[in-house]
């Protein structure tokens, strides 16, 4: 007899899991349900948890999550997408809000019951994002009002207000640039490839036309192909002239505008094999746009986010930053005021390895040809003595191919015992993954000047330029390497303890820093770790922009990281709240309580047990 489930909320779990394998028409898609983001990956579907009171707002959340996903399953084809989406961060962007949108207003048409689900997530979204208050374009990411854009006119439904006050900070520059091409979008909805071609051309009306790449429905005419290409035009008239086709010249029976081609095509190659000529062979581009698209920006995650000046900005190795001598008399003068901690710490180390080596050793591959003896196996043998001796291996370790950072805000609030603290947690635990074949990068950030540097210099020499940006000088130190050993790079988390290192601190840069390093490393799994003490704080830049803007870019870059899902984002904050920015935080009240908190959320990570990382990472979430 089945054991019926105390849990109110396990029907409706089922039900809908049930119901979403239905609508995404795939029978063998698993539906799980965690405290992690949701998403798609594989054949695997993973939904906002559901408690137990089963409120309204986890229902609505959870319903709608699950048809907004089920309706990019069934309708989204990622052979398409591949091919068609751009390389460029903005273009991609944009390109996968109006994929996105595309699907879910497909299935809005299909299945009307659908439309209302998805409307309710993507007011929750809207509002939790803060949409509902915004009032200029730099509060909205483009990306997230053109899929608005497309989901209103492919369905012809009102937005929720949140995600409607959104929209209308983009919707003139949108219809403006983009209105004509938006015109053919209920033609090409149901199309994937032809939607694809329009969004690529909406991109182009936006003004990132530079970010698209190549033009995917463009044949290949480099290399061999040109060469085959150019044989099978010529075979006709010239098939025995060697020479013509090993220099690729064109017969006299070709048509002028031909040779008008290949002339160009080779005037262009000279010039661009000309390096003194790269900036003139630039300027002729026929197809440039009217306008040309603006600057690159300076954040990836908010094309309105502005430095004044980054010509001062450096990224530097600790060990530049101070001689060897002085590096090993600070390392002494931390292991000192740190030495009565060194012993809980080690504690708290030694359980961390005991957990993952626990995790490493767990499993086994019996009925080896070679191995170690298989004691449980052995009365095979006594039963029947021709049978041969059968052996295990050990299997290796899942989560070898992991790669974690720990990002350390170096501000002056963190001056004294915190900093301390942080230092040798971080030493700690560089130590115990790499005992664990786990890599280890130690970074930290903070400004070269109190107050604004010599960007702030510029600025008032300019005449006080209004909404300047940035006005300070980002200092981002590299303690330790990925690669680096643990024991050549010890010395260099003792410049913490520097007189005149620690002065104020930008968070959003520092992540989007961090994230970027990240992302290019080979490993599988890629885990980033925030250790800071509060919001970004820089007097000069929050005297001459909006109070919030520091804030909001830090909030942005966030949503980019955990968005594209690349890196997962853990976040520890010391004596404040750091759980309204970061979707996984702890925040502790006592700079004692870092080590024990450092070592449970990357031990409630590398659990493989989503009970257990719920477990932790969901009561540690703000509710």
């Amino acid at each position: 007899m089945v054991q019926k489930s105390d849990n109110p909320a396990d029907p409706f779990k089922k039900a809908l899991a049930e119901a979403t394998k239905v609508m995404s028409h795939d029978p063998d898609l698993t539906v799980s349900y965690s405290v992690d983001p949701a998403g798609l990956s594989g054949e695997a579907m993973r939904l906002p948890q559901v408690s137990r009171r089963m409120s309204r707002d986890e229902v609505l959340q959870a319903r709608g999550t699950a048809d907004a996903l089920a309706m990019y399953r069934r309708y989204h084809d990622e052979g398409i997408a591949a091919r068609y989406t751009p390389p460029g961060d903005m273009a991609r962007d944009l390109y996968t809000a109006m994929e996105t949108a595309r699907c879910e207003a497909m299935g809005a048409r299909d299945m009307p019951g659908t439309a209302g689900n998805i409307d309710a997530r993507i007011d929750h979204e809207a509002q939790r994002l803060g949409y509902d208050r915004v009032t200029q374009t730099s509060d909205v990411p483009l990306a997230t009002a053109a899929g608005y854009m497309i989901r209103q006119l492919a369905t012809g439904r009102d937005l929720p207000p949140a995600a409607e006050n959104a929209l209308e900070m983009w919707r003139g520059f949108i219809e403006q640039e983009a209105g004509a091409s938006l015109d053919e979008l209920n033609d090409k909805l149901a199309d994937q490839t032809e939607f694809a071609r329009l969004a690529r051309r909406v991109i182009e009306d936006l003004g990132y036309g530079d970010q698209l790449g190549d033009d995917p429905d463009q044949p290949d005419e480099n290399d061999d192909d040109a060469d085959d290409n150019a044989e099978d035009q010529e075979e006709p008239d010239s098939a025995g002239e060697d020479e013509a086709d090993e220099e690729n010249e064109a017969t006299p029976e070709q048509s002028q505008e031909e040779e008008q081609d290949a002339a160009q095509a080779q005037v262009s190659a000279d010039e661009l094999a000309d390096e003194e000529m790269d900036e003139e062979a630039e300027l002729p581009e026929g197809d440039a746009p009217a306008e040309p698209p603006p600057p690159p920006s300076a954040s990836e995650a908010d094309p309105d986010y502005r430095v004044f000046d980054n010509s001062h900005d450096e990224q530097i190795r600790a060990e530049d930053l101070a001689e060897p001598v002085e590096l090993e008399r600070l390392r002494a003068y931390l292991d000192q005021q740190l030495d009565p901690l060194k012993g809980a710490v080690g504690r708290l180390a030694n359980k961390l390895q005991r957990r993952l080596q626990a995790q490493q050793n767990r499993s086994w591959q019996f009925d080896m040809e070679e191995g170690i003896l298989d004691a449980g196996r052995l009365a095979r043998v006594v039963a029947n003595p021709t049978t041969p001796l059968s052996f295990k291996v050990e299997k290796d370790t899942e989560f070898k191919d992991t790669v974690v950072t720990l990002l350390l805000d170096n501000s002056g609030s963190m001056r004294g015992r915190p900093i301390s603290i942080a230092a040798i947690c971080a030493d700690v635990l560089a130590r115990t993954l790499e005992r664990c074949d786990v890599k280890v990068e130690i970074l930290g950030f903070t400004t070269r000047a109190w107050k604004g540097g010599l960007a702030r210099e510029k600025w008032l020499a300019d005449g006080r330029p209004a909404t300047p940006g940035r006005l300070n000088d980002l200092r981002h130190i590299i303690y330790k390497g990925a690669d680096a050993p643990w024991r050549r790079t010890r010395n260099n988390l003792g410049l913490m303890m520097k007189e005149g290192l620690l002065k104020e601190n930008i968070d959003g840069e520092a992540l989007e820093w961090a994230h970027r390093r990240m992302v290019t490393r080979p490993e599988a799994r890629k885990v980033l770790m925030v250790i800071s003490d509060g919001a970004p704080v820089d007097d000069s830049t929050l005297s001459a922009n909006p109070a919030n803007y520091l804030e909001k870019h830090l909030r942005d870059v966030i949503t980019m990281v955990e968005r594209r899902r690349q890196v997962e984002l853990i976040a520890i904050g010391i004596g404040h709240d750091v759980t309204r920015y970061y979707q996984h935080a702890v925040t502790i009240t006592d700079v004692d309580q870092l080590a024990g908190a450092m070592t449970e959320q990357l031990a409630a990570l590398f659990d493989h047990d989503p009970r257990a990382r719920a477990r932790f990472l969901g009561l540690k979430k703000a509710m």
